[in-house]
């Protein structure tokens, strides 16, 4: 009875012993809890930053959407028309001609802006020639409907000098452009169309 005793003291001993070995902060088993729970825990913080991350890309988005919604809509709006911009083109035809203006654009045939296109066409220079409609003043662009037509270049106009900015690859607007016939064989096709649609508007001034 005392040696089964003894024995059942000495392995209560060594169960403690090892519990105590496990609690105690240098052991191995306690660095692999530590371990453990640090990883847990980054894990954590991972997904939290991750949730976060998401939830202001998604509120970015929406900004981002707001703002595109906007913009559209306010390039949607009517915008001032000058009295004196006829013929105007249709959207139809205004799309040929900013698809005319961005060609010849590109293969350097296309005079921008009043200064050039006038200085142009009192030289003699043949073309057909784009006025935007929303131009104010009207003294700015007043002249140029009489010289264009005294020299005998056809033109037309078109609703905004934003859309014709873009259509010349300018950053700023554009009240007026003329696409040179000097050489038009890069757009040949594209020119003979739209002169002949812009030669076959009807005049039509808002007095």
């Amino acid at each position: 009875r005392r040696a089964s005793k003894m024995s059942k003291d000495k392995s209560s001993g060594k169960r403690k012993s090892s519990a105590e070995d496990a609690a105690a902060p240098g052991s191995a088993s306690a660095k692999k809890k530590e371990k453990s729970e640090k990883k847990l825990k980054k894990a954590k913080v991972d997904r939290e930053h991750d949730d976060g991350a998401a939830a202001v890309k998604q509120a970015l988005d929406l900004d981002t959407e707001r703002v595109e919604e906007d913009v559209a809509a306010r390039l949607k709006a009517p915008t001032f028309q000058s009295p004196i911009s006829s013929p105007i083109a249709d959207p139809k035809l205004t799309k040929k001609l900013y698809k005319l203006i961005s060609k010849a654009a590109k293969a350097k045939q296309l005079r921008r802006g009043i200064k050039e296109v006038c200085k142009a066409v009192r030289k003699g220079a043949g073309g057909l020639c784009v006025i935007a409609g929303d131009i104010y003043p009207l003294d700015v662009i007043s002249h140029m409907p009489v010289l264009l037509e005294e020299a005998r270049v056809a033109f037309c106009y078109t609703p905004r000098k934003d859309e014709l900015g873009a259509a010349a690859a300018t950053k700023r607007p554009t009240s007026i452009v003329l696409v040179s016939q000097k050489d038009i064989s890069q757009f040949e096709d594209d020119y003979k169309t739209c002169l002949s649609l812009v030669q076959g508007l009807t005049v039509h001034y808002k007095l």
